[in-house]
């Protein structure tokens, strides 16, 4: 059961896009939720049909509705096969939803870089002035943002070798775990963390040249066998 939220006068939004900032920007927003306690709204917007989405974006829609699921947010918005502009999804669903607050990244590779251009603000705020708008640097490095350290995230396999467990990118023909590979900055190796889903929640491994440091953190139950 989820918590009821004792303030129902704020609400807030996350807008995230596809990329490792997307988990960042919905636990900020629920940490503000939490002070508030106030309801929490997630949305994605995608000029693509959901049956259109490659793997990748697939994996991070399935990643972000296991957080939000984790995090008892009020409710995960998916505007997929969106022809309008931006800024129109974001204030309908504003309005539909009273909210007060929007958080959003800036990112030079983001989809939401326009966020940050004056004249995009300006026409959000002329349309909904009622919220305040957050506007978080997802570049910003900080020693508790781990994720500022790595590449973009990549699907990978999670395969058994020997008495240890070694991850591969090209689907394996024998049992395997499915995940995303998430690569150090700078490194020739494969190191790194891999990510996954089991059970109806998420789960990391750090990897060291191609092989899981602790094989003890894989559940039993989707151990890859040979």
């Amino acid at each position: 059961m989820k918590h009821i939220k004792g303030r129902m006068d704020e609400s807030i939004l996350v807008c995230v896009y596809y990329g490792l900032n997307g988990e960042r920007l919905i636990r900020r927003g629920h940490k503000l939720a939490t002070l508030l306690d106030c309801p929490l709204y997630v949305m994605t917007v995608d000029a693509q049909p959901i049956d259109a989405f490659d793997a990748e974006k697939s994996r991070y829609l399935e990643l972000w509705k296991q957080l939000t699921d984790e995090l008892e947010v009020e409710q995960f918005i998916v505007k997929d096969n969106e022809r309008r502009p931006i800024q129109k999804v974001i204030t309908e669903v504003a309005i539909n939803y009273n909210i007060t607050q929007i958080i959003v990244g800036q990112s030079a590779q983001s989809r939401w870089e326009e966020i940050t251009k004056g004249s995009f603000l300006n026409v959000l705020l002329k349309e909904v002035p009622f919220v305040d708008f957050h506007i978080v640097a997802v570049k910003r490095p900080t020693e508790d943002e781990i994720y500022d350290t790595y590449e973009k995230g990549v699907r990978a396999y999670l395969i058994k070798d020997g008495e240890s467990y070694k991850i591969g990118f090209s689907c394996p023909k024998f049992a395997s775990l499915e995940g995303i590979f998430f690569k150090e900055i700078g490194t020739d190796f494969d190191n790194g963390i891999f990510k996954f889903t089991y059970n109806n929640k998420m789960h990391e491994l750090h990897i060291s040249e191609g092989l899981v440091i602790d094989p003890k953190l894989i559940p039993a139950a989707c151990r890859p066998t040979i």
